[in-house]
């Protein structure tokens, strides 16, 4: 399959945090479909982390991967320094990397578990951003970063992670400001927010059952599999979606 694009370049690489397991990884083989290269961050999980970038490199793709704690600023900046002397030009981001901590009422919950969510989701993901800009501009990219926010920004997650989607909501008005300000320059910043999805999250919130749970409140009936989430992703950064830009498509299941 011809993956050029209509002027003959490479759609390029794209760069995609928490790409081990999960929305992650379904996002990273996606993309590759589409022709992309990858790099592949992971934080602890060399191995799956290294299934996923065999799995690239048999659809014919180049797969890189790179382990880094996006809660750590350190990590980041040295992984895109890692991208910058081993690779050269990003042509995307994907701020997939998010936390949840332990669900339960709000005053429950930890004030190290909010702050670590926030330096996570948050502000792990506008660092991320801005390495990727400054990426972008040092190679003459209109590159595309894709922030994966959550239906729980509209929700609010009542009873079970009011700091998470706290988190997201403030991910959202990133996407939104971010994208206007560089939309100048050709770059393009836009969202996807899912709805529950048959990941290991559930149980690392410390509720493995939740899927079963809360299937019954989305209008389709059922959560969603990691590879619908991730074809939205996929479709967001390329270039079918080139006049798309400062919003966040949500994709769960009618709610």
């Amino acid at each position: 399959m011809n993956h050029r694009l209509p002027d003959g370049s490479d759609p390029g690489t794209l760069l995609i945090t928490g790409a081990g397991r999960g929305i992650g990884a379904a996002t990273a083989l996606a993309a590759a479909r589409l022709g992309r290269d990858i790099v592949l961050n992971y934080a602890r999980d060399e191995q799956s982390a290294r299934a996923v970038a065999e799995s690239i490199r048999a659809i014919g793709r180049k797969a890189t991967i790179i382990q880094a704690d996006v809660g750590r600023g350190e990590d980041i900046r040295r992984m895109f320094d890692t991208i910058e002397h081993e690779i050269g030009p990003l042509h995307g981001l994907i701020n997939n990397a998010g936390i949840t901590g332990p669900i339960g009422p709000f005053t429950d919950t930890a004030q190290a578990t909010i702050e670590h969510v926030f330096q996570v989701n948050v502000l792990g993901a506008m660092q991320c951003a801005r390495e990727a800009l400054s990426n972008f501009r040092r190679h003459g990219t209109q590159g595309v970063i894709i922030n994966v926010s959550s239906i729980a920004a509209r929700t609010g997650s009542p009873g079970e992670y009011v700091h998470y989607a706290a988190s997201k909501a403030a991910l959202d008005a990133f996407t939104l400001g971010l994208a206007k300000e560089v939309a100048a320059e050709g770059i393009r910043v836009c969202g996807l927010a899912p709805g529950s999805t048959l990941t290991d999250i559930h149980a690392a919130a410390g509720e493995p059952a939740r899927p079963a749970r809360i299937a019954p409140g989305i209008p389709l009936g059922r959560l969603a599999q990691p590879a619908e989430i991730a074809e939205a992703i996929a479709w967001l950064a390329s270039p079918a979606a080139s006049y798309v830009t400062g919003t966040t498509l949500v994709c769960a299941g009618g709610l």
